[in-house]
This record gives C-alpha cells, structure tokens and sequence, in this order.
C-alpha cells in the first residue's frame, strides 16, 4: 500500500458521510485562503520569498511525495488564494475566514460523523484534507468507498 493510499484509508474512516464532506469542502478552502492571507498579512520575510510562499511550496513538496497530479491542484489552489488574497489585502478578512472554516470542521464531525477529526490522531492530516477533497472531486487517485 502506498502512502497516499494509508493516508488516504486512515483520513476516510473519519471522513465518510456526505454533510461532512460537504462541510469539509467549504471548510478546508476557507482554512486555507484564511491561512494565506494571514501568512501574507504578517509580511514575515522568509527570503526571496513571502512567508505565504515558502509554506505553500512546503505543502505542495510534502504533496508531490504523495501524488504529482493532486500536489499540482492544491498549487493552483493555494496560488490563486494567494492572488486574491493580495487583491482583498485585509488580514481581517483571512481571520474570519479561517475561523468560519473551522467552525464548518466542528459541524461536519458534530453534525454529520459524529467522531473527533482524523488530525486528532495524526497531524499529517491536516495536509491530506485538501487532498482527499480534491481526489473526492477529480477522482485521480483509487480511494476507499466514502
């Protein structure tokens, strides 16, 4: 079993009623533009790079051990976050964003799982959200039944 596939197993026990990957969908993209523009925000220099940079190339590293084709998604995601993130250019509006995020994360496993999130038992999770979101959505990568 590969990896992804393990991560992807362990992430789906957590993850397997439809309200709760609906509230994961909206959730996880508010997290990760709050994130973005948070890490814009603080103007931390991390050179030659923006600190939002240097984290979302750490992600997109840490995804293509995983798969190239879902770490290119995520890029493309977290780049456009970054772009409209310096279009909004309020770091208020990235908070609010990823606190409703996580208030989505809380509905979805109150509300629909019933159950702790998957992070609680291992913090590679919280990378591996995006990711079996999108494979959800693009079905790229062979997953377990959800």
């Amino acid at each position: 079993m590969s990896d992804l596939a393990a991560l992807f197993a362990d992430y789906a026990t957590c993850h397997r009623t439809r309200g709760n990957l609906a509230c994961h969908a909206i959730g996880i993209t508010l997290i990760l533009y709050g994130a973005v523009s948070m890490l814009l925000a603080a103007r931390l220099p991390v050179r030659p790079w923006t600190a939002a940079e240097a984290v979302i190339l750490a992600v997109v590293v840490f995804d293509l051990r995983l798969n190239a084709t879902l770490a290119l998604v995520v890029l493309v995601e977290l780049a456009l976050f970054d772009l409209l993130a310096r279009r909004v250019g309020d770091w208020r509006v990235g908070l609010a964003a990823f606190v409703i995020g996580w208030m989505f994360q809380a509905i979805g496993h109150a509300r629909f799982e019933r159950n702790r999130p998957a992070f609680f038992r291992n913090l590679v999770h919280l990378l591996v959200g995006p990711l079996f979101l999108w494979n959800e959505l693009l079905q790229v990568f062979p997953t377990p039944g959800v």
